[in-house]
């Protein structure tokens, strides 16, 4: 027999506690900042690109161009393609808005922000940049920005989100993950239809084109209000 709620709480010790209620906070405060603004278009990539690079020419491109379309452009709010992205955005006046994240070697918020918010835990962040927005990109990042790409496309390839349109934006940098899912499909680890989740290019009019294709949703309203996951839609 399973053991109940109260026998289970009673099995907690202080620290999981404490620790249950900092994960709490982090996430009320992330979420609370979520519903000051109709969700946007999410960027990643990594931090450690300079200004000058190409991918980050084209972030602040891209940034530039959603905002004049009207677009909440919204980062981890650090440097490299974060800063870009949100600098295109802040510099016609645009809604640019940072996720930051306290890391071991501290990450300073980019100086091109709107809207800041600071977390302390990652899944807290990641939720709220998931919740944020309706449209994805990935620019080339590491291991932060794998992890975030990995999470976003088996959340939707599970439907445990709403699917809305991704785009890995670099195809020469993108071309060893596009190899990597081919492996992945003769191996039926996927199935071939997971490839259409996303699309890689090197075009940020594309992205633009999907955003305009939503629209502008009111603050008030998010595509996951309502949403009922693959296994509530069983029952």
């Amino acid at each position: 027999m399973l053991p109940s709620q109260e026998e289970l709480l009673k099995k907690l010790s202080i620290e999981d506690l404490e620790r249950a209620n900092a994960y709490a906070k982090d996430l009320i405060s992330g979420l609370r900042v979520v519903r000051s603004f109709p969700q946007g278009v999410t960027v990643f990539g990594s931090a450690r690109l300079p200004q000058d690079s190409k991918y980050c020419k084209m972030a602040f491109e891209l940034g530039h161009r959603l905002a004049e379309n009207g677009h909440a452009v919204i980062t981890g709010g650090g440097p490299g393609i974060m800063e870009a992205a949100n600098h295109g955005a802040y510099e016609i006046g645009g809604r640019s808005i940072g996720l930051n994240i306290t890391l071991a070697h501290e990450q300073e918020p980019n100086p091109y922000l709107t809207d800041c918010l600071t977390f302390e835990y990652f899944f807290a962040r990641k939720v709220s940049l998931a919740m944020s927005a309706k449209v994805f990109v990935f620019f080339p990042g590491g291991f932060g920005t794998m992890d975030e790409i990995g999470e976003i496309l088996c959340l939707m390839q599970e439907n445990k989100m709403p699917h809305m349109p991704v785009f890995l934006m670099g195809s020469d940098y993108w071309k060893g993950f596009d190899k990597m899912i081919g492996k992945m499909i003769a191996l039926k680890l996927i199935s071939a239809k997971d490839v259409g989740i996303f699309k890689i290019t090197d075009d940020v009019s594309e992205v633009v084109k999907a955003a305009n294709k939503i629209g502008h949703p009111k603050v008030s309203e998010n595509f996951y209000d309502g949403f009922k996951e693959a296994s509530a839609l069983a029952k």
